[in-house]
C-alpha cells in the first residue's frame, strides 16, 4: 500500500471518529460560507497557479523570512528554472494583477481566493505541509475605512459559522522611516540580552530584529515583554491612520486589543496589521490574520497601490468548530432517492431519475437492487429528503408514495407529476424563508409602501403580460381560420 506523503491529507466524503475535520461536507460548509461573505463584500475570484517563479517570493516575502530560508518547496523545472509551490497568496495575486494589467481598467480591485499553499514545517495543530487558506486582497485604497471592512469580513465569516471567543489583536508597524527608528531601538534593546535570545533571534537581530517579537521561544518571550514599543516610533500620518482605525472599530461595537508585538512574518508589511485567534488550538491559536502592504505592488514592478488583506487557515477554522462542538447546517442530501423494484421498474425510473436532473432537481437511484429495509437505510444516510417505491403496482396505478424523511409523512402523488411538484417545492423554499421576513409588522410606514408599490407592480407586470398572451392567442385563432 502506498501511503499519503508526511504532513498532507485527504479530505473525505465520510466521517472519521479521529478526524472528522477531514469530512468534504465540513469543507463545502465552510466554503460556501467564505464565497457567500466575498459577495456580501463585492469581492471577486482570482485563480492564481499552485507554483511560481521562486524570485517572486524571495522578492515580496523577504529573503530571510522564515518562509524563504526555511519552508518553501522549491524546485528546478525541465527548462532549468527555479520554481516554487506557492507558500503563501498573496504575492501571486499581485503577480496576476500586474501582469493583466487589472488596474487599468480597475484601480480599486478586491479579489478573494481559495486553494492550497505549500510550507514544509513541523506538523502542529492546525498546520500542515500542504494546507488550505481563503484570503483576500483589497487594492488601491488607502483609507483606514478599508482597513475595518477586511477585518469586519474575516469577523463576519468567523461569527457566521458561529464561533466563540474570538479576539482581535492589532497594532501598526508604521511605515519604512519608523520602522528604521524602531529597528535602531530594538538592536540597542536586545544587545545587552544577545547572548540569552534563541538561535534564530540571534540570526535576526541582524537581518530584521522585528522578528524577534514574533518569536515563540520562551526565553525570547521572556525577553520580549520589557521591548521597546513600535507605537512610539509612528509618524504623525501613521500614528493618525491607526487612530482613526480604532474609532472606526469601536463605532462598529467591534472589541479588540492593542498587541504592539505583532509584527506579522512577512516583509512586506506596513502600517495596519492584526490576528484573530481563538482558544481551542493550544499556543498556536491564530486563526487569521492580515495587514496593509501598500509598497508591494511597486516593488514587483508594477503601480504605487495600497493594498491590504488577510489569510486564513480552512483547517483551522475546521478543528476549532469540531473544538468549540459547532455543528454546521444538515448535510444536504438529494430531493429525492427512487427505489425501483423489479426490471421494468428499473428502465421506468432511470428515464423518471434523468428528467429530474435536467429539471434541476437533485436525485439519485438505488442501482444495487439489495433489500428495501437497506436501501431505506442508505437514503436516510445520505439524507435523502424523499424517497419513492415504485414496483409493478405503481407503474400500472401510475401513482406513488411520496414518502418524506425527516417527518415519515406520506403522499399520493401520479408518477408523471412527480418532477413538476419537487420542481415547484424546490422554487418556492426561498418564497418561504423571505416570507417570515415579510410577516413581521413594518416598522415604518415608508417599508410598506415599499414594498406596496413592488406587488402593485408585480401585479401589473403579470396584466400586461396576459393580455399580450390574450392577443397572441387570437392572432393565431385567426391565422387558422384563414
Amino acid at each position: 500500500m502506498i501511503s499519503t506523503p508526511p504532513g498532507v491529507f485527504d479530505i473525505l466524503p465520510i466521517i472519521q471518529e479521529k478526524n472528522e475535520w477531514r469530512n468534504s461536507f465540513l469543507w463545502n460548509f465552510v466554503e460556501n460560507e467564505m464565497r457567500q461573505v466575498a459577495k456580501d463584500f463585492g469581492y471577486n475570484e482570482i485563480r492564481t497557479p499552485i507554483f511560481e517563479r521562486t524570485e517572486l517570493f524571495t522578492r515580496s516575502v523577504g529573503e530571510t523570512s522564515d518562509i524563504v530560508t526555511k519552508e518553501m518547496y522549491t524546485f528546478q523545472d525541465k527548462g532549468d528554472r527555479s520554481m516554487t509551490l506557492r507558500p503563501e497568496g498573496t504575492a501571486p495575486v499581485m503577480r496576476s494583477f500586474i501582469e493583466n494589467q487589472i488596474h487599468v481598467n480597475f484601480p480599486v480591485t478586491k479579489l478573494f481566493y481559495i486553494g492550497p499553499m505549500f510550507r514544509y514545517e513541523r506538523a502542529q495543530a492546525g498546520r500542515y505541509r500542504q494546507h488550505h487558506q481563503w484570503g483576500v486582497e483589497a487594492i488601491g485604497n488607502a483609507s483606514p475605512e478599508q482597513d475595518v471592512e477586511v477585518i469586519v469580513m474575516l469577523l463576519t465569516l468567523y461569527q457566521r459559522l458561529g464561533l466563540k471567543n474570538l479576539k482581535v489583536n492589532l497594532n501598526s508597524i508604521g511605515n519604512q522611516e519608523s520602522r528604521n527608528k524602531f529597528r535602531t531601538a530594538l538592536q540597542e534593546y536586545y544587545r545587552q540580552f544577545f547572548a540569552q535570545l534563541s538561535q534564530d533571534s540571534k540570526v535576526r537581530f541582524e537581518k530584521n530584529p522585528l522578528r524577534i517579537l514574533d518569536s515563540k521561544d520562551a526565553g525570547d518571550i521572556k525577553i520580549n515583554k520589557d521591548a521597546p514599543s513600535i507605537l512610539d516610533y509612528l509618524d504623525d500620518e501613521c500614528k493618525k491612520h491607526f487612530e482613526t482605525v480604532q474609532k472606526l472599530l469601536i463605532s462598529l461595537k467591534i472589541s479588540f486589543v492593542i498587541n504592539n508585538h505583532l509584527v506579522r512574518g512577512l516583509d512586506y508589511y506596513n502600517k495596519t496589521v492584526f490576528e484573530i485567534t481563538a482558544g481551542e488550538l493550544g499556543s498556536q491559536n491564530s486563526i487569521g490574520a492580515g495587514g496593509r502592504y501598500d509598497g508591494l505592488l511597486k516593488s514587483l514592478g508594477g503601480p504605487d497601490l495600497a493594498s491590504i488583506g488577510f489569510g486564513t487557515g480552512i483547517e483551522r477554522i475546521i478543528q476549532t468548530m469540531i473544538g468549540q462542538n459547532i455543528t454546521p447546517k444538515k448535510k444536504q442530501g438529494p430531493s429525492l432517492f427512487i427505489i425501483p423494484l423489479g426490471d421494468q421498474a428499473k428502465l421506468a425510473c432511470f428515464s423518471l431519475l434523468n428528467d429530474l436532473r435536467q429539471n434541476g432537481i437533485s436525485a439519485e437511484m438505488d442501482f444495487t437492487g439489495k433489500k428495501l429495509n437497506k436501501v431505506m437505510q442508505y437514503a436516510n444516510d445520505i439524507s435523502a429528503k424523499y424517497v419513492v417505491v415504485v414496483g409493478e403496482n405503481e407503474l400500472k396505478a401510475g401513482v406513488v408514495d411520496l414518502k418524506e424523511m425527516d417527518s415519515r409523512n406520506q403522499s399520493k402523488v401520479p408518477l408523471e407529476s412527480l418532477t413538476r411538484i419537487l420542481k415547484i417545492e424546490t422554487e418556492t423554499e426561498d418564497f418561504t424563508k423571505i416570507w417570515k421576513d415579510l410577516s413581521h409588522p413594518f416598522k415604518h410606514q415608508s417599508e410598506a409602501d415599499f414594498f406596496l408599490k413592488k406587488i402593485t407592480q408585480n401585479i401589473s407586470d403579470i396584466k400586461n403580460v396576459s393580455s399580450n398572451l390574450l392577443q397572441s392567442i387570437e392572432t393565431i385563432q385567426g391565422i387558422l381560420k384563414t
